[in-house]
C-alpha cells in the first residue's frame, strides 16, 4: 500500500450529532481522525457503535458535517465513493456460513469495489496479514471464534482500505494471536491508513495505539496520547495499570475544565 494522505486528516467530525428517532446518541461531537492508529474508549452505551457507522459513512449525520478524505459527505453519492476506501469491522458481522473464508474476503473486496483485476491478489494479501492463507477454502461456519474474528479482520484490511475502523477485533483471540494483530495494525497504519480500534481491553490501547479518545454520553471527553491519559490517573481509582487508572480518572471527572480542549 502506497502512503496515503500523511499529513491530512482522514476524517472530520465538526458538530456534528447523531441518533435513532427522538433519541441523540452522539451530540456536537467535534473530532479529527489522523493517520496512525485511533483507540476507542468508553463504558457500554457512550455512543462507540453510532461512532463507527458514521464514519462508515452507512448512517447519514442528523446534524453537522462529516468529512472523509477532504471530501464533505452530503449524500448517497459521496457516501458510495467515500466506502470504497473504508473497512469496517462490525462487533457482530454477517456471513454465508457456507461460504469459504476465501470467497468471504473476496467477497468484502467486491463490496468495496475493489477492480475485478486486483481483487484475486487484494484477497490473498488480507488473508496471508491474518495467517489464513491455509484456511482459505474452509467454509466459515467451520471456524472458531478466534479464527471467525481474523476473518472478519482480513475482510475489513482487503483493497488496502485508508481508513479501517474495528469494533472490538481482538474479541475471541488468545494472547498470541493478540500480539500478531497489533503487529498488523502498526504496518497498516505505517503506510498511511487510519486505524480506529474500539475495544473494552485498555492493554490493547497501550500496546498499539498513538492517539486515545474517551466517549461518554456522546461526547470526546479526551483525546490525547496513552501516556499522557496514565499521567493523569488518580492513585485511588480502580484499575490494573496507569492507564487503567487514567481512563477510570477521567470517567470521573467529565466537567472539568480539560474537557474542553477535547
Amino acid at each position: 500500500m502506497e502512503n496515503l494522505m500523511p499529513d491530512r486528516a482522514i476524517a472530520t467530525l465538526t458538530a456534528l450529532s447523531q441518533g435513532y428517532g427522538d433519541r441523540l446518541v452522539i451530540e456536537e461531537l467535534d473530532l479529527t481522525v489522523m493517520p496512525g492508529i485511533t483507540g476507542l474508549l468508553g463504558p457500554n452505551g457512550a455512543g462507540k457503535t453510532t461512532l463507527f457507522r458514521t464514519l462508515s459513512a452507512v448512517t447519514p449525520p442528523l446534524s453537522g458535517s462529516l468529512e472523509l478524505f477532504g471530501a464533505r459527505i452530503t449524500g448517497e453519492k459521496e457516501a458510495r465513493t467515500a466506502r470504497r476506501d473504508i473497512g469496517y469491522l462490525p462487533q457482530d458481522f454477517g456471513y454465508y456460513p457456507a461460504f469459504s473464508v476465501g470467497d468471504f474476503v473476496r467477497y468484502c473486496a467486491w463490496l468495496r469495489e475493489v477492480p475485478e483485476k486486483d481483487a484475486g491478489r487484494a484477497t490473498d494479501l488480507a488473508l496471508s496479514a491474518v495467517g489464513l492463507t491455509d484456511r482459505a477454502r474452509h467454509k466459515m461456519k467451520s471456524l472458531s471464534g478466534g479464527m471467525l474474528r481474523r476473518a472478519g479482520i482480513a475482510g475489513a484490511i482487503v483493497g488496502s482500505p485508508k481508513l479501517i475502523l474495528l469494533d472490538e477485533p481482538t474479541v475471541g483471540l488468545d494472547p498470541a494471536q493478540r500480539l500478531e494483530f497489533r503487529s498488523l495494525i502498526r504496518d497498516l497504519s505505517g503506510q498511511g491508513a487510519a486505524v480506529v480500534l474500539s475495544t473494552h481491553l485498555v492493554e490493547d490501547v497501550s500496546a498499539a495505539c498513538d492517539t486515545v479518545v474517551v466517549l461518554q454520553d456522546g461526547k470526546a471527553i479526551y483525546r490525547g496520547t496513552p501516556a499522557q491519559l496514565a499521567d493523569e490517573a488518580d492513585p485511588a481509582a480502580p484499575g490494573d495499570s496507569p492507564l487503567e487508572r487514567g481512563y477510570m480518572t477521567r470517567l470521573g471527572n467529565r466537567d472539568s475544565e480539560a474537557d474542553v480542549a477535547c
